[in-house]
């Protein structure tokens, strides 16, 4: 079945969409998606999921990012985040919970690591690591 974008909702991407809404706080691995499914129950072949991730990543749906310590992709389901790309991360070093920076320092970092260094800030792959409220 299509939808009006050309966009195929198969039975696997929607149970990624599910999965990934009903932790849109978290990031995972394709990995770490993939063994959750199929550890409930579901019967899905890896090379679908990661797949399906692509093309989530490519409709916006999904932001991807590389964890700051270690060379592992991470997703997080972003549908929700208008212009992900276009702000910068927290994520809780403890519990992995991501946060939406889209206040005016960031746009002032920015400019100020730009002036200072010469480096235009992407945002898309900007993660600051820290500890949040819940955790400490």
């Amino acid at each position: 079945m299509k939808n009006t974008k050309s966009e195929y909702k198969t039975k696997t991407r929607m149970m990624i969409i599910e999965f990934l809404k009903e932790n849109s706080d978290k990031c995972f691995t394709a990995n770490d998606i993939y063994l959750n499914l199929t550890q409930n129950g579901q019967s899905i072949n890896r090379s679908t999921v990661y797949r399906n991730i692509e093309k989530l990543c490519n409709e916006g749906k999904l932001v991807k990012y590389k964890e700051a310590d270690s060379v592992a992709t991470v997703y997080q389901y972003s549908e929700g985040h208008d212009h992900c790309d276009r702000h910068m991360h927290a994520q809780c070093s403890e519990c992995g919970k991501i946060f939406h920076l889209e206040s005016e320092f960031v746009e002032e970092f920015e400019n100020k690591i730009q002036s200072c260094y010469g480096i235009d800030v992407d945002c898309s792959k900007t993660i600051i690591v820290g500890k949040c409220d819940d955790c400490k």
